[in-house]
């Protein structure tokens, strides 16, 4: 599907530095004071007119130096004349029904709507710039052809379509309005009337269970109507769903504490176009007073320094399979961060500088930033820092530990199974995995006294669902099981090992599951017995409709930099039941260096009748329930983690009957989070 941008944007709202900026960043407990103040402060203040990509103050800078013939913005303006938009011969061709499927299919109006949104815009520019009516009568003529005549958006991208095109309707209209008296009353009042009557009944819901670019559009489009319609509620209901939205959406959702963002392992064409849209919907934030952009500590700006450090050649750390496509191709959104974070909030941008320079062909307005008119200090704040809360959680390149001196080796194809009991049969032993896919038939049943190491990332096990031999990758055989050891793979808990074009619906497709069960790591005592020594230790387990692992009845357990994450679907028992890691009748559990997110729907961590837990410096993010969800447990402390992004809490208690004692929470950031906890 091909998605197009147009950044109109002269300086990222710098009319709107001398305002207050409100609530730059959420509260360490959760967010939920921070959101009702700068909620409140938001809807007492003066909405800005024009107040959607650019100010008038804006404005007045672009038309001076485009008048005085200065570099960069001479050429950038002549750049913007050209092309057949420009054209006072431009001819609007409204459509009733906009219809438009999956990558193009069937397309009738998409294409027209996207350039009758960027005509209208480009000859508001010509307007204000040349004082020539015949581009202000050419922008109405364009508003009026489509707000007298469309009538719905219909099909797959339908929605997408609608938040490409009304943020930059608004913005043109929002510069008419506030500078071209002869546009009429009664034309004003019908292009309101497409925007409320059609835009926003198809987007107010929002759409998060597509790719986070749909939302990120959907959130500009919304708020950019809210200012044009002075509506205060749906303005902040789209500054909620920055800071909070679920799925694919909210800011900490789109970009992770690494940087990495929820399309970076798609390509690179959608990433930049999502983040690209978020800095749109911080625009208009910032030009109506609200600081999205130093939302999280400025997490926008960390996704934009990753984004353009990787299209720039070099490795960044990512979570999945990064993906090459379209890399190195640069796409016009570095200019305007570049002006907010380094011209204005006076942090240092490094890779964001370099990518602006990289582009080939910048939108002229885009490139119109004012730089550093202001001053800047001689030595700026450090760049925004990737958090190194379990950074070498998951399954790496080269796994901790030297060989052993008795083992077994297993390549792919050969039996693991019957390896382990040759391993049973002698009393225990090392177990190591070679390198590449490890298909399994059937459920592996591990003994005691066995020690199973594999070659890191590279090395994968994998159940062949069309064997039916079983639901879950690995299991105990006794239910008294002691002194094992995991180190070193992955276990893929999806229907295929091979990494999908997107990866994002397959999350989705994987979340609407009712079977089958596939589970990563199921140990299970039988409620009479306890298991005993266990250590998982850099262990990736991804993707499980169930949940990803399960232990009941173990004590003196060690979960060191494992990544337990996307797993917890609906299957059953259903939504809410399953998690990326569920502890039942556990006891004397450190869990250090590891990460889990990105649950489906369920908890980070399930804590359940537990005693003496401790989870320490853990990033437990982005799950659809509770980062950690402790129950009827005692003496668990969690400390040093992050826990953001979450559906509910951060970390929550709940009393079933008699409640949980001597739970200790310290030094844990928590943030943008739906949720007090």
């Amino acid at each position: 599907m091909k998605r197009r941008m147009f950044l109109i944007q002269s300086g990222a709202g710098l009319a709107a530095a001398a305002l207050p900026a409100l609530g730059q960043k959420a509260s360490p407990t959760g967010g939920a004071q921070h959101r009702q103040a700068n909620a409140a402060a938001g809807a007492h203040h003066r909405i800005v007119h024009p107040g959607v990509l650019q100010t008038r103050a804006d404005l007045e800078f672009m038309k001076a130096k485009i008048r005085a013939g200065e570099e960069p913005w001479k050429s950038a303006w002549q750049l913007w004349l050209t092309g057949p938009v420009a054209s006072l011969d431009f001819e609007p061709k409204p459509f009733t029904h906009v219809i438009r499927g999956a990558y193009d299919a069937g397309d009738k109006g998409g294409v027209e709507i996207q350039q009758s949104a960027d005509a209208a815009n480009n000859h508001v520019m010509q307007w204000y710039v040349t004082g020539n009516e015949a581009h202000a009568r050419k922008a109405i003529e364009i508003l009026d052809a489509w707000s007298g005549t469309l009538a719905d958006f219909f099909e797959n991208d339908a929605m997408l379509l609608a938040g490409w095109t009304g943020g930059q309707f608004c913005n043109a209209a929002e510069i008419l309005r506030a500078t071209y008296p002869a546009w009429s009353p009664q034309s004003q009042d019908q292009f309101k009337r497409m925007l409320l009557t059609v835009y926003v009944p198809l987007l107010r819901m929002f759409y998060p269970e597509a790719n986070g670019n749909w939302d990120a559009a959907i959130m500009f489009t919304l708020l950019a109507i809210g200012v044009f319609c002075e509506d205060r509620n749906l303005m902040e209901a789209v500054y909620r769903h920055f800071r909070l939205g679920l799925g694919n959406s909210g800011i900490t959702r789109y970009v992770y504490p690494s940087g990495q963002c929820e399309e970076t392992c798609r390509d690179q064409g959608h990433t930049q176009l999502g983040l690209g849209y978020m800095v749109n919907t911080c625009v208009i934030a910032w030009n109506q007073g609200v600081d999205l952009f130093g939302e999280a500590d400025n997490r926008l700006a960390l996704g934009i320094e990753y984004t353009a450090r990787f299209n720039l050649g070099e490795n960044v750390p990512c979570y999945g399979k990064i993906s090459e496509g379209s890399r190195g191709r640069f796409s016009d959104i570095y200019a305007m961060v570049l002006q907010h974070y380094r011209y204005e909030k006076h942090i240092e941008m490094p890779y964001t500088e370099k990518a602006a320079q990289m582009v080939k062909r910048a939108h002229s307005v885009a490139t119109m930033f004012r730089g550093d008119v202001g001053g800047i200090p001689v030595k700026l704040k450090p760049a925004p820092a990737a958090s190194t809360i379990a950074t070498s959680a998951g399954a790496q390149a080269i796994p901790a530990g030297s060989p052993a001196a008795a083992e077994i080796r297993v390549a792919p194809g050969e039996s693991i199974q019957d390896a382990l009991e040759q391993l049973k049969a002698s009393g225990g032993g090392t177990l190591r995995l070679g390198a590449g896919l490890h298909v399994l038939p059937s459920t592996l049943r591990m003994p005691s006294g066995v020690t199973m190491v594999g070659t890191g990332i590279d090395c994968e096990l994998f159940l062949d669902p069309a064997t039916r031999g079983g639901e879950a990758a690995i299991l105990n055989a006794e239910p008294d099981m002691h002194d094992v050891g995991l180190r070193g793979f992955v276990i893929e808990g999806g229907q295929a090992p091979a990494a999908s074009r997107d990866p994002n619906s397959d999350v989705q497709r994987r979340r609407l599951e009712h079977g089958p069960i596939r589970a990563g790591i199921f140990f299970q005592s039988d409620g009479k017995s306890l298991m005993r020594n266990l250590r998982l230790e850099h262990i990736t387990v991804r993707n499980c409709t169930y949940n990803a692992v399960e232990l009941f009845g173990a004590e003196q357990v060690e979960i060191v930099n494992c990544d337990i994450s996307a797993s917890g679907g609906m299957v059953p028992p259903g939504p809410g039941k399953n998690h990326n890691l569920k502890m039942n009748h556990i006891a004397r559990v450190v869990i250090s260096g590891s990460r889990f997110a990105d649950s489906m729907w369920g908890h980070g961590v399930a804590v359940i009748f537990g005693h003496h837990i401790t989870l320490r410096d853990c990033e437990i993010t982005r799950n659809a329930l509770d980062g950690v969800m402790i129950a009827e447990s005692r003496q668990v402390t969690v400390e040093g983690c992050l826990a953001e992004g979450n559906g509910g809490a951060g970390i929550a208690q709940e009393k079933w009957m008699d409640g949980d004692q001597g739970v200790a929470t310290r030094n844990n950031l928590l943030r943008n989070n739906r949720a007090e906890g």
